[in-house]
């Protein structure tokens, strides 16, 4: 059975190779169409049936490629109840995928990821607008700030400034 469906593709392919189309965007139409060939097709085996819509009927147009890549990136971030970003231009956004950490930059080719759960990482400053000093000088007091901490609160906000410092201690120091 396979071989002669083998021969029989073979041989249409041979027979009448203009009629072969090639998977291209460059050939998606401005608006859906149909498949006339199949439609025809349909038309014969089943004249009473309305023919199914094909992937060149679901076929968008690719938008224009632009001559320069954006420099920002427009984020959106909504939950089920409610937006927690809206529109907002910034330099980055790293996801955490099941791969592992994707980041996504303005001008990014079209991914498809499957995402889980963890920390959305939104940057807006590039590293070199960052000033040293005052990172320095922020991760000492959040250190002295943690070291003297009475209460639960004062240790967890204390420890989120020592994290929050010592990241972009450490993207500054690559």
């Amino acid at each position: 059975m396979l071989r002669h469906a083998a021969r029989r593709l073979a041989s249409r392919a041979t027979a009448a190779p203009t009629a072969r189309r090639a998977l291209a965007t460059a050939e998606v139409p401005a608006e859906a169409a149909e498949d006339s060939t199949f439609v025809e097709a349909w038309k014969k085996v089943a004249p009473n049936i309305e023919p199914p819509a094909t992937p060149l009927t679901m076929m968008q147009p690719r938008p224009p490629t632009p001559a320069t890549l954006p420099t920002k990136l427009t984020v959106n971030f909504v939950l089920p109840y409610k937006s927690e970003i809206a529109n907002k231009e910034v330099d980055m956004v790293i996801v955490p995928a099941t791969t592992g950490q994707m980041g996504v930059l303005p001008g990014h080719v079209a991914t498809i990821a499957e995402l889980k759960p963890g920390v959305l990482s939104v940057h807006e400053v590039p590293v070199d607008q960052i000033d040293s000093a005052l990172v320095q000088k922020g991760l000492a007091e959040f250190t002295a700030k943690l070291g003297s901490a009475s209460t639960d609160l004062e240790k967890a906000e204390a420890q989120i400034g020592v994290d929050v410092h010592s990241a972009l201690n450490a993207a500054l120091t690559g």
